[in-house]
């Protein structure tokens, strides 16, 4: 049985606009649950939902078969962790910690040992815990946040893009800490974020959500590999997934310019009703490579193109190609030679590759 229960819970505000939308999913116990899209999409609407902070319009959402729609945010048991980070800055870093169990009437012993366990786990010494908010930096709040979080042993925690604040070094290191705190909490988690990489580096499972839907569900690699639609092709990964509009015809797919990519032949049977159709070809930039080599599936395609802009990113290189109709972003893990302008010889991994519906925009199912 799911420890946490979404069914069918759609937000609907009073000017009629629908903010989430028959809204299904099913969260076991320790899961890291990732909400991401774009904004607007409405992960921060879900997440408020569950916390008690936005009246759910229809639907249930329930904890361990025990429904909390109608629970005050206090009686939920859960705890969240905000982009803002909400300390108090009168308050030390131990009272802005233990404030909400001081407030609730924990008895001053188990108060004191849950700080101490918290703080082992965030590395707070006795001189930290005296500090207040304005002497710490922002990854130090975000900290403190976590360690506010931890102390008060909620069935769930919340986190509602808590490092969107903070700058990219701190964000890489900070999703590393939450990462391994989950771990050694071992706590049900959600967290919002827009960011992709968040999601895919820190998730046991993501939700991809857009106009208050959900896109899909599934680990990472799955996300990665086997996007369900147009849509997360295009917002997991970057760059993007590269999109071309062709038609398939006897076993090619061919692109507006007459161009010619060959399909595996083992892959045709899961497109017969397509054959003579239009769809989308699919092609992930660092699924396209400068030497035939380095793809060890044998499946290649060539695709010839201008070079209209070369980015070096120290460890890799992307390139911008364009052979007059279709536009193809190439990411490359080392420096090219080519230069600005050349005319490159870059070649697909057909191993790789994705068909969409061009009219439903989804993807055109075939074996893993």
């Amino acid at each position: 049985m799911a420890f946490l229960k979404f069914e069918h819970v759609g937000k609907t505000y009073p000017n009629g606009f629908e903010a989430v939308k028959d809204f299904n999913l099913e969260v076991e116990k320790g899961d890291f649950i990732v909400f991401v899209g774009p904004s607007g999409c409405g992960k921060t609407t879900t997440l408020r939902m569950f916390a008690g902070l936005e009246e759910i319009t229809t639907g249930t959402i329930s904890i361990d078969d025990n429904v909390i729609n109608d629970l005050e945010p206090k009686d939920r048991n859960i705890a969240m962790v905000f982009q803002n980070y909400a300390l108090y800055p009168h308050m030390t870093v131990k009272d802005n910690m233990t404030y909400g169990l001081k407030f609730r009437k924990v008895p001053k012993e188990e108060i004191n040992e849950r700080v101490l366990e918290t703080s082992k786990i965030l590395g707070f010494d006795e001189d930290y815990l005296k500090r207040r908010p304005g002497q710490l930096s922002g990854g130090q709040k975000q900290r403190v946040a976590l360690g506010r979080a931890i102390v008060r042993r909620p069935q769930v925690f919340l986190m509602d893009e808590p490092l969107s604040n903070l700058d990219a070094k701190l964000r890489i290191q900070m999703r590393s800490e939450i990462t391994k705190i989950h771990r050694e909490v071992n706590a049900t988690t959600i967290y919002v974020t827009h960011d992709q990489t968040e999601a895919m580096t820190m998730a046991t499972k993501i939700v991809v959500m857009n106009n208050g839907y959900i896109q899909q569900i599934d680990i990472p690699d799955i996300i990665y590999d086997y996007p369900e639609n147009m849509f997360v092709a295009g917002f997991i990964g970057a760059p993007a997934m590269n999109f071309i509009d062709a038609k398939l015809e006897n076993g090619y797919i061919i692109f507006a310019n007459d161009k010619k990519i060959k399909l595996p032949s083992e892959d045709l049977k899961y497109y017969e009703e397509y054959e003579g159709k239009e769809v989308v070809f699919g092609i992930r930039p660092e699924d396209c490579y400068i030497n035939k080599e380095d793809i060890k599936s044998g499946l290649i395609e060539e695709f010839k193109g201008h070079i209209e802009n070369i980015e070096l990113l120290g460890f890799e290189t992307i390139h911008y190609l364009n052979d007059g109709v279709n536009k193809v972003i190439c990411k490359i893990p080392h420096k090219s030679f080519y230069k600005l302008d050349d005319e490159g010889d870059f070649y697909f991994d057909m191993s790789r590759y994705s068909l969409f519906d061009k009219e439903t925009t989804s993807r055109i199912k075939r074996e893993r």
